[in-house]
């Protein structure tokens, strides 16, 4: 029986207090984040990563001093081995992230010792972006190679509009909704992770795979009088960043007297920016500005649908014979994004 490897990537987070300035170094350092030469980077890395670990701590504090993240991939990647393998063959399901540990070469490692014939490479990001993605392809081609991988390799880039992420996320949607009188003119936000401006002028497809998500699950909305807005969280630094602002929305809704549905719409497990970003920090932010009725959607984590579609993406992913596309070699961007990995590629 031929064996398969499915490599999950994520981003990763600090498993204890005293890793979350390691974490932070590692992020800032990575030249898709700071795109200075290195050791210019290298020196701006230790001292951001100096300055936010206190915030960073208090934070993560809330999640009982670290990150939840690499739990909650691990359910996702059994979920996902369960499913591939009602389908029959031989598939295991590795986990990769890019700035805590496993880190790909932890993950490139164990894959070796597994002896595939051949290796799946799927994001948990449902929209690409040179910063997440394709920062963390560009890690594992790194640490295969490192590791001696002779396997053939097929990644996955983007899924956006995956239908069982599509159809996970518009019935929570519709679940949230059906819960809040009409009279209170519910808005549902969904809200993705900002990018700077210049990340997106550069060419970075994500905003534009963003839009097409939303619209997607949009379309399966089921409710009267259906309002809805695409915005952006967690900026940080002097950096102009993609809007609008997610909380500049959320205190909208309170000026315009309408209850509030954030949605988390490129996030699909919980971690800080769901747990207390949007559920601590902007439902405060949702008090003091008037907003009766805050609603905060999960996300799809380890949802049937959603895992379902991800096995039929990886088994499709065996076949193809391009090294990167969202499906049998189309291009989802059409080539007129210059981040987009397929152009990049040819």
């Amino acid at each position: 029986m031929a064996k398969t490897a499915v490599v999950l990537f994520n981003l990763g987070g600090p498993d204890k207090p005293e890793s979350v300035r390691p974490f932070l170094f590692n992020l800032f350092n990575d030249p898709a984040i700071i795109g200075l030469p290195s050791p210019f980077r290298y020196l701006l890395a230790r001292f951001i990563s100096a300055r936010r670990a206190p915030l960073a701590r208090e934070i993560y504090a809330h999640m009982g001093g670290g990150s939840p993240l690499l739990a909650n991939t691990k359910a996702q990647g059994q979920a996902l081995e369960t499913a591939l393998k009602r389908g029959g063959g031989g598939y295991r399901v590795f986990i990769a992230m890019r700035y805590w540990h496993p880190f790909a070469d932890e993950a490139a490692a164990a894959v070796k010792d597994f002896a595939p014939d051949r290796i799946v490479l799927l994001p948990l990001y449902p929209q690409f972006s040179t910063t997440t993605t394709g920062s963390s392809l560009k890690d594992w081609e790194r640490a295969a190679g490192k590791a001696g991988l002779l396997a053939p390799a097929r990644a996955v880039c983007c899924y956006p509009t995956l239908p069982g992420f599509v159809d996970a996320v518009a019935g929570k949607v519709n679940t949230a909704l059906r819960s809040i009188e009409p009279a209170e003119k519910p808005r549902v936000l969904f809200s993705a992770h900002g990018l700077p401006k210049k990340i997106v002028a550069a060419g970075d497809p994500y905003p534009w795979q963003v839009e097409k998500t939303v619209a997607a699950v949009a379309a399966e909305v089921k409710h009267p009088g259906f309002d809805w807005r695409t915005c952006y969280q967690s900026r940080v630094g002097p950096l102009e960043w993609i809007g609008p602002a997610t909380d500049a929305e959320i205190e909208r809704c309170g000026r315009e007297g309408r209850a509030c549905v954030v949605v988390p719409i490129a996030f699909v497990s919980e971690h800080s920016e769901t747990l207390v970003e949007l559920d601590i920090e902007y439902r405060e932010l949702a008090r003091r500005a008037g907003v009766r009725h805050y609603v905060r959607v999960g996300t799809v984590g380890s949802d049937t649908p959603f895992i379902e579609s991800l096995a039929e993406v990886v088994r499709e992913a065996e076949d193809w014979a391009v090294a990167v596309a969202p499906r049998a070699g189309e291009s989802l961007c059409g080539g007129e994004h210059a981040g987009c990995p397929l152009r990049t590629a040819a």
